[in-house]
């Protein structure tokens, strides 16, 4: 199946108060960008065409790619003063670079691409920031079985505040954190037939306009998922998971899982 990232986004929450044009999936974990790990993970499915909705500092994503070395993240022989390479990331992918301007919503930006889909029924997509360890066979397999339009990966509240419930005097008669009340978001990893865009107008928006049609009419499908998922929205939450790539722990990288000891 085809995947459509978008990746076109200012990023603003991810700014260190320092002058930058470089989106957001282009920050680092490890020595790959977000994008990569997200592309690695489709991959490691079968899943290697990729259509990018480029947008704001694309050449940074166009760069990265037209000068891609293999050899950060695969082991390799020199020999003669040249690398043969053991493994390869990107050798099997096919990969779209698309403008899809820089103010577009992500409903827009999903138009201006759907010619790359071909006749295919059904397609990926992704934010490009957001790293989990979902099994994404499973939800396209739920998602094939329905005579849903779309389906929505979600997962539970991430945030660490604590909701209040008081009375109308102010007395507090419990207190729940965010994270365990019986409350779902989005997160960011859809499954989707075209005919969602039959819902999309122009310069609409995925989810509030096409996601929310389809939830009205019966044929919006959820996959709630518990396990490791992780948003890059701001700079501590991308330092804290480049940290976790340092220490060596990265629950979504499932292609390492396979790897063979030498």
């Amino acid at each position: 199946m085809k995947v459509v990232l978008f990746c076109g986004g200012y990023g603003m929450r991810m700014r260190n108060g320092t002058a930058s044009d470089v989106p957001k999936p282009m920050a680092m974990v490890g020595p790959r960008p977000l994008i990569w790990h997200v592309m690695r993970y489709y991959a490691h499915f079968g899943h290697t065409e990729f259509i990018l909705c480029l947008g704001y500092g694309a050449h940074h994503i166009k760069d990265f790619f037209l000068n891609y070395e293999e050899t950060t993240s695969n082991d390799f022989v020199l020999r003669g003063g040249k690398a043969e390479l053991l493994s390869t990331d990107i050798a099997d992918w096919t990969i779209s670079f698309v403008q899809t301007g820089i103010e577009s919503p992500i409903g827009e930006r999903l138009r201006r691409v759907r010619e790359h889909l071909g006749g295919d029924e059904m397609f990926l997509a992704n934010y490009a920031d957001v790293l989990t360890d979902a099994p994404l066979p499973s939800m396209i397999e739920r998602f094939a079985k329905s005579e849903a339009g779309a389906s929505m990966m979600v997962v539970p509240p991430q945030s660490s505040f604590h909701c209040v419930e008081m009375d109308e005097g102010g007395l507090v008669g419990s207190i729940t954190a965010v994270s365990e009340m019986p409350l779902w978001e989005n997160g960011g990893y859809f499954v989707l037939r075209q005919e969602v865009f039959d819902h999309i107008p122009e310069n609409g928006d995925l989810v509030a306009d096409g996601c929310a049609e389809l939830a009205k009419r019966g044929r919006l499908l959820a996959y709630p998922y518990r396990g490791f998922w992780k948003p890059t929205d701001t700079v501590k939450e991308r330092y804290a998971l480049d940290e976790a790539y340092t220490r060596g722990v990265r629950p979504w990288a499932l292609w390492e899982k396979d790897r063979v000891p030498a």
